[in-house]
């Protein structure tokens, strides 16, 4: 076998395992926007999380780098005769050196980030830190690292079939110049529908009254009707559950998960609970767009977040709670609470204590009692461009530490903020018991 030719099939072995990989992120697109799974637990690609580690992506495209940039120059791409061809040459040579050459550096940092945390998410790369956690349609690091790999994949195969690499392929003196079409075309096409075979099952909870509690004891997606109401309870003991768009009217709790991974709670409203409105236990959840209201008994909490400090974060983005002891509280976990209204809340609108660690940004607590925004026992909190409005005292306590406080460091926590919005609260933020309050300008 000549050179050129075993050059021909060494190109032709690496489209194959582009085309294999784009099919893995083709899969992962149709899993979040096609079939609307729960991102990213079940939006994996097909092989799921046997190769989806940071370590695996670095390697692949760190090698994948090398393959391309070694065919490049062993094929002596930078002679005229090659030049020639102006489009081929420059989508090619852009696609190794610069496109690629740049999917490199996001690995890199996402190695880094991967390492610092723990080998636990979020790594979301340089350009990934600008984006959200999947969630519905919104542009992620799903989308991001699709790009990344479509631009180069389409790259490649502009230069690869522009320049006719394929024609010199042959097995028995046979011609195989069909070959890489067909591949890259299976490859996509049979990802796709891979994908959308494979959708986690959906239950439909129709519009109505449904006795609880319902207990999700597999990987489903519950999603309810307009007017679809559980009346005692949901209990969540599954990985990689969904549950969207249903109101659940409370007994002792609203929604409880326990021992779960990867829970997706959407668009959820609870209604009357006596102690918890949603309740997470050695579990990680994103919760989206809840609401919480008319809690029933003295000690009833909103959102409580607890003890999963070695799991992945739990994130609260845009829920409205009303009412309560404590809008949201977090113990011994990480967070990432953000866009959140908590108003008439009797204790505290938002806390972390025990040790978590918490990210607290655009949320808004006001008309209550107590203290706003509480980091305590030795929790390290980040608390940025949150507004907290009229906290009052409570005058039914001799405790300072009642008397209407906009942002309170507690016992050992440090609580680093920036551009928060403090407004007519009695004592606008305060530490105490060797807690620290530092500004980040």
């Amino acid at each position: 076998m000549s050179r050129r030719a075993r050059l021909d099939l060494a190109f032709f072995a690496v489209v194959g395992i582009m085309a294999a990989h784009q099919g893995e992120h083709v899969a992962q697109v149709v899993q979040k926007d096609g079939a609307a799974e729960n991102c990213p637990q079940h939006c994996r690609g097909l092989l799921g999380s046997v190769f989806d580690i940071e370590e695996v992506h670095f390697a692949y495209n760190t090698l994948l780098f090398a393959a391309l940039a070694g065919l490049w120059f062993a094929y002596g791409m930078w002679r005229p005769e090659w030049r020639r061809r102006v489009l081929p040459w420059v989508a090619l040579s852009m696609g190794v050196f610069v496109v690629q050459g740049y999917h490199v550096v996001e690995h890199i940092a996402k190695i880094q980030q991967w390492a610092a945390n723990g080998h636990v998410s979020p790594t979301p790369g340089l350009l990934g830190q600008l984006l959200g956690p999947p969630r519905g349609q919104n542009f992620s690091l799903v989308e991001l690292h699709f790009v990344l790999n479509t631009a180069v994949f389409v790259a490649v195969l502009v230069g690869y079939f522009g320049f006719r690499l394929y024609r010199g392929l042959a097995l028995a003196r046979r011609s195989l110049a069909w070959a890489p079409a067909t591949v890259v075309a299976l490859a996509l096409a049979g990802s796709a529908a891979a994908a959308w075979e494979r959708q986690t099952p959906t239950v439909r909870l129709a519009t109505g009254e449904h006795h609880g509690p319902l207990v999700l004891d597999k990987a489903q997606k519950l999603i309810g009707e307009p007017g679809a109401v559980v009346r005692g309870g949901i209990l969540v003991t599954a990985n990689g559950v969904t549950v969207r768009d249903v109101t659940v009217v409370a007994g002792e709790n609203g929604i409880s998960v326990e021992n779960a991974r990867g829970v997706v709670l959407d668009g959820v409203r609870v209604v009357g609970a006596e102690l918890d409105a949603i309740a997470l236990r050695r579990s990680s959840a994103r919760i989206y767009d809840c609401i919480i209201e008319a809690p029933r008994g003295a000690y009833a909490q909103g959102i409580d977040v607890s003890f999963s400090i070695d799991l992945p974060p739990t994130v609260v983005d845009g829920c409205r709670i009303e009412g309560g002891l404590e809008g949201i509280v977090v113990h011994s976990a990480k967070v990432m609470l953000e866009d959140n209204r908590v108003r008439g809340t009797t204790l505290r609108g938002i806390t972390v204590t025990e040790m978590s660690m918490g990210s607290v940004r655009d949320n808004e607590i006001g008309d209550a009692v107590g203290v706003g925004i509480f980091c305590g026992d030795f929790s390290k909190c980040r608390i940025e461009r949150n507004r907290v409005v009229r906290m009052r005292p409570d005058l039914a306590s001799d405790n300072e530490l009642r008397h209407g406080i906009g942002i309170l460091s507690h016992f050992g926590a440090v609580a680093t903020l920036r551009a928060n919005e403090l407004v007519a609260n009695p004592t606008p933020v305060l530490a105490h018991a060797d807690a620290r309050l530092q500004e980040d300008d």
